[in-house]
């Protein structure tokens, strides 16, 4: 067994008290602490001296005590090392509890959701927090400002006008914890202001809808076609806001087209009502230049989230909220107990940002991924045929339609069994639709993993493909949760 060399039983809670004389009492409550599993097996108990100190008694009482332990099999003592935990009789007789059965190892992930961690900028954000700790003055460690601190806010109002076309300033931004944490406190102050319905794109992100219904809102799911959510369906709803992915919609991979952008923006306005734009994966267009934000479009009717979360990563926990003027107060007052990130990580956001750090990563990150979108979509073609994959060219993930009468709930399972993360379209849908397709993520995959993944997809495919007899699967409403962090 390796033993640590840190796990100490210094701060172990030892009653003592009670009547009898000091070392068996100092006995009893060791024995006690390692018996209910306070001192696990393997730690060190502290030197004798160092005891002795703590509690107030003379050495003897302290190596009286262990010396009973070590005779009973609680402790080991060895020559030139420290004194440990051993199996003491009373465990080692009990039955073990059963353990669950152990999850199938991942050695592969195509499951949508994530950037690619191993490509994470370590050196330059570690320059950042660095440069943060040096220059931070007294007020930067102040209580934080639930809005966010001031320098970030600066900075990213100049990045989203610079890079994304937003129309933004210090006052309308407000730092965040991700997508999600922004939509929950938006749909906490459209509620305040009398707003009880909100449509949501179908297929969607299941936390999404989980963030409007938490504040008190009903959900209404609107479809989603080759052009972006369907507008004429989200008149026919009683929804007085939406929450839209307009650069690249998840998981249908699309991107909502020019005329449906300015009929979503007049339709706010008709029902005096707000659009509220997730930037999802907006950074990454493979084609041509991103498109530019709907929030430009009428900064008064258009909330905006973003988050760097799919470009750096989700550790982080860093985002932004962009709102109208009009919602700043009720935005304020709905969320008195709102959070900010940390500062310091605030900060080393915005020296990361303000130093070109955060460009050049994305300049980086959109080479790698167009050419390991390329080869995916070339590997899927060579190996699994059948397959049509869909989306536009952009983000870190593809859609890939297969035939009716595929199981892809089977599918996925056996690809998990075989050690390959996938995702069922099912998993973002709200009620049982007609075509099965997947959604493989190829953002936290490296490039030479993807021929083996895709041969294990193909096996996967086969596999269930085979298994006899085949149905379809019952026609009735599933609601799934995801585990990814937006």
């Amino acid at each position: 067994m390796t033993v640590s060399q840190t796990n100490f039983a210094w701060a172990t809670l030892l009653e003592v008290g009670g009547r009898g004389r000091l070392h068996d009492r100092l006995a009893h409550a060791l024995r006690a602490a390692i018996r209910d599993g306070r001192l696990a097996e393997g730690a060190a108990v502290p030197p004798s001296r160092a005891l002795a100190e703590d509690l107030g008694c003379s050495r003897w009482v302290v190596t009286e005590a262990y010396g009973q332990l070590v005779a009973e099999g609680y402790l080991t003592a060895r020559v030139g090392s420290a004194t440990r935990v051993s199996w003491s009789p009373v465990t080692a007789d009990r039955p073990r509890a059963q353990r669950a059965p152990a999850r199938p190892a991942i050695r592969y992930d195509l499951a949508p959701g994530l950037p690619d961690l191993r490509a994470f900028p370590r050196r330059r954000w570690a320059d950042a927090v660095r440069a943060v700790i040096g220059s931070a003055v007294q007020y930067d460690l102040d209580i934080p400002d639930p809005a966010g601190h001031a320098a970030l806010r600066t900075t990213l109002a100049e990045y989203l006008r610079r890079s994304r076309g937003a129309d933004a300033d210090a006052t309308s931004v407000s730092v965040c914890a991700g997508v999600t944490d922004g939509l929950a406190r938006t749909c906490r102050a459209l509620h305040a202001e009398g707003i009880t319905d909100v449509a949501v794109e179908h297929p969607g992100w299941p936390r999404l809808r989980a963030a409007v219904t938490s504040a008190g809102l009903r959900a209404h799911p609107v479809p989603v076609d080759q052009d972006g959510l369907r507008v004429d369906d989200l008149v026919r709803t009683p929804a007085r806001a939406v929450v839209v992915g307009a650069a690249h919609q998840f998981p249908t991979g699309t991107v909502l087209s020019p005329a449906r952008r300015a009929r979503l923006v007049r339709w706010a306005r008709e029902v005096d009502g707000f659009v509220i734009e997730d930037d999802y994966d907006a950074e990454f267009r493979y084609d041509h230049h991103p498109v530019a934000v709907m929030q430009g479009l009428d900064p008064g009717r258009v909330f905006l989230l973003g988050t760097v979360s799919k470009t750096l990563s989700p550790a982080l926990g860093l985002g932004w909220l962009v709102a109208p003027p009009v919602m700043i107060p009720a935005l304020r007052t709905a969320n008195p107990v709102a959070a900010a990130p940390p500062v310091l990580d605030q900060l080393a956001l915005s020296t990361f940002i303000d130093r070109g750090w955060y460009d050049a990563h994305l300049r980086a990150a959109r080479r790698r991924f167009r050419a390991r979108r390329d080869l995916l979509l070339d590997t899927l073609a060579a190996e699994v045929p059948e397959g049509r994959p869909a989306g536009t060219a952009a983000g870190l993930h593809v859609l890939l339609h297969l035939p009716d009468d595929t199981d892809t709930r089977r599918t996925v399972q056996a690809a998990a069994s075989a050690g390959l993360r996938l995702a069922d379209l099912d998993d973002y849908r709200t009620e049982q639709s007609p075509g099965r397709a997947l959604v493989l993520g190829y953002g936290n995959i490296g490039d030479t993993e993807i021929p083996a993944a895709v041969a294990l997809l193909r096996e996967a495919l086969r596999s269930t493909a085979l298994a006899a007899p085949r149905t379809r699967r019952p026609d009735q409403p599933r609601r799934s949760a995801s585990s990814s962090s937006s």
